[in-house]
């Protein structure tokens, strides 16, 4: 008996939508709190710059006042001398009338008096307002930090979101019809109409879950690399019959869960894949599927030995026409692959397979049983290599050896070829002991400032400037025993020792603590960390020392050879290209071992182009301020600031006694 033609329907909706919908919130909920950050920041935006609008009132007003006391002070000396004058004239004429003198001069007085105790009051408001403005530009900070961390936790969330959608689970009720052809038994006609019938569901179902993604018009643009695929959990035959006109139909329920590369996520929200690097490797760039979204006639066949990866339930059948043999069709054997899971003793390395790049590791991949040529590589390091005769699942753990003495950055230029004016480290040698190495940073121009359009507004605008001459900058910040050699031989104290103490993050905070100080900053340190909780005064004491123990001239770099050296000749986000990756630097969530705990040891990353380490992250550092300037700027994020404030073009303004555990400074030398 034929069975009515049905069209193709939905008999259970998408499974998990509850935890889609969880998702969603999730992601609501990190829009909503950074939309809430962002107005506060707006907010605390508008409130600094009256504040810096009424400082300048203020400071006009004690200009006047000065000019003021010059006029007082010249009016009460000449009102002295009328006096005295008069007094003398007074000697030969007693009957002079001196009233008009005195009252003169004590007027005269008494302005001045008063002008002077009006110039105490306008300083003290003066200084009390700039207190206020401190404590506006660290909320203001701490705001910015907040919101950088939301955008990385919002990235992350959808990253999330999108995985679970992929990941859904439905049934769908589907028919098909086939012509069954001359040459082949009922039976081998009736599997290969089941197997189109099961082809033919699971590209819906693929369809289905496309258009529920929730940033589907994101995604679908991009669906050819999603990598996308369907794994078969059940499957039964409702109906099925053979036609008179040599026709099979099928009606099947067939039970699916949605699969996807993980690592190719980012690439499908247009995210850095430092987001995707938990769930295996990203794309190379280029990357082409190079497999279907849905299962082949061979992946989806319905014979009664069980699919290992896609389990089917058994499927009935119609009794077959006695006139006609049945028989099974012998199915063409399929090459066995399988699972090699590849890790390394590395961040950010390449593996090759046969000389075909997979991404870095963690790698897990199907591969042909037989021979295979592995091999390992990082800027840096000694490449791994085997040769791999895979024969059953194997796990490979990749060591790789540091090459001695190598400081080339992992930057697209550095690989090509070596600049002609790359910076070679020059080591300053004292009679017991080796200080902090120094390099030479080559005379040229730059362009300063916010290039990318991401960063914050005052980068902008983006100027041309020019260095005529080289400069000799330390490769690494100064570290604590550096920074104790300086304290025992001066017997210096520090403001926090001396002050308040330091500033510390606490519950997304700067928080003071008394006992913070660059001895005991609140985390572990050893003597090769950076020296940290120390203020814009307390550095350039210590490169005042230097310059004395040394004989050389040592001082805070400006901001404009602080950039310039930082960039290492790149116009970039960072020395090694627009994206933070994972593991290239110490920061907020940047991959280290450090992030968001405390510094790492200096020289714990790549250098740049010119030799310097750590101008990413680890440490804020000091810039020279300039004489018009009543705040000091800071570069370079640090160990708990969000990957975006860790441009090389971002800088923070704070007041020159501000000191935190995640600030610190290296020097310049004068050549």
């Amino acid at each position: 008996m034929q069975i009515a033609p049905l069209s193709l329907f939905v008999s259970a909706t998408l499974l998990s939508l509850s935890v889609s919908a969880q998702d969603t919130a999730t992601v609501t909920a990190i829009e909503s709190e950074r939309t809430e950050k962002q107005a506060e920041l707006d907010n605390y935006t508008q409130v600094l710059d009256k504040h810096l609008s009424e400082e300048t009132r203020l400071q006009a007003q004690l200009d006047l006042l000065r000019q003021r006391s010059a006029e007082l002070d010249k009016e009460k000396n000449q009102a002295l001398d009328a006096m005295n004058d008069i007094y003398r004239r007074l000697i030969d004429d007693p009957s002079l009338d001196i009233s008009a003198a005195q009252s003169r001069y004590q007027q005269a007085v008494a302005e001045h008096k008063q002008n002077k105790e009006d110039i105490v009051m306008q300083l003290a408001a003066i200084a009390s307002h700039r207190k206020d403005i401190e404590q506006i530009r660290v909320t203001k900070h701490t705001l910015v930090n907040t919101i950088a961390s939301l955008n990385d936790q919002l990235s992350t969330a959808r990253i999330e979101r999108l995985r679970n959608e992929f990941s859904r689970e439905g049934t769908l009720e589907v028919d098909h019809t086939i012509n069954c052809k001359r040459t082949e038994t009922l039976a081998a006609c009736e599997q290969r109409g089941q197997q189109l019938g099961l082809q033919k569901a699971t590209k819906h179902f693929i369809d289905q879950i496309f258009a529920n993604l929730t940033e589907q018009r994101v995604v679908e643009p991009k669906r050819h690399l999603a990598g996308a695929q369907v794994q078969v959990v059940s499957s039964h035959v409702v109906g099925s019959a053979f036609s008179g006109q040599g026709n099979y139909s099928v009606n099947l329920s067939v039970t699916m869960r949605g699969d996807v590369n993980n690592s190719r996520l980012c690439s499908l929200l247009n995210l850095d894949n430092r987001y995707c690097s938990e769930y295996g490797s990203p794309l190379a760039v280029g990357y082409q599927a190079s497999y279907p979204t849905t299962f082949s006639d061979e992946q989806l066949t319905f014979s009664n030995e069980l699919s290992k990866s896609a389990p089917v339930v058994s499927v009935a059948r119609m009794p077959a026409a006695p006139d006609i043999k049945t028989e099974v069709v012998p199915q063409p054997p399929k090459n066995r692959e399988v699972e090699l899971t590849l890790r390394s003793n590395v961040y950010d390395d390449e593996v090759f397979i046969n000389g075909v790049s997979y991404g870095s590791t963690k790698l897990v991949v199907n591969l042909p049983t037989g021979m295979h040529d592995i091999e390992v590589r990082k800027l840096g390091y000694e490449p791994y290599k085997a040769s791999l005769n895979l024969r059953r699942a194997r796990t490979l753990n990749a060591r790789l050896v540091k090459k001695p003495e190598s400081i080339a950055a992992p930057t697209p230029k550095s690989e090509q070829t070596q600049p002609t004016n790359v910076a070679q480290p020059v080591k300053v040698v004292t009679p017991d002991r080796v200080i902090n190495e120094t390099v030479i940073i080559p005379a040229g121009s730059f362009k300063m400032g916010d290039l990318t359009g991401n960063g914050l507004a005052n980068e902008r605008p983006v100027v041309e400037k020019v260095l005529s001459h080289s400069y000799v900058m330390q490769s690494k910040e100064v570290t604590v025993a550096e920074f104790r050699r300086f304290i025992d031989s001066s017997q210096y104290v520090t403001e926090a020792e001396k002050g308040k103490g330091c500033a510390h993050y606490k519950n997304g905070e700067p928080v003071w603590e008394i006992d913070y100080n660059w001895r005991s900053p609140g985390y572990e340190q050893a003597d090769d960390f950076p020296v940290v909780c120390v203020s814009y005064e307390d550095a350039k004491a210590y490169a005042n020392w230097l310059s004395g123990d040394q004989g050389m001239q040592y001082r805070l770099p400006n901001e404009v050879e602080w950039e310039y050296a930082a960039r290492g000749d790149t116009t970039s986000e960072y020395p090694w290209g627009n994206e933070i990756g994972r593991n290239q630097a110490n920061c907020g969530w940047c991959g280290s071992e450090w992030s968001n705990k405390s510094p790492a040891p200096v020289g714990q990353f790549a250098a740049n182009a010119y030799g310097l380490y750590d101008t990413v992250g680890n440490v804020w550092e000091w810039t020279q301020k300039r004489a018009s300037q009543d705040d000091v700027t800071v570069r370079g994020g640090a160990w708990n600031f969000a990957p975006s404030l860790a441009r090389v073009s971002t800088r923070l303004a704070l007041a020159p006694d501000f000191r935190a555990n995640y600030i610190g400074f290296r020097l310049v030398r004068e050549r």
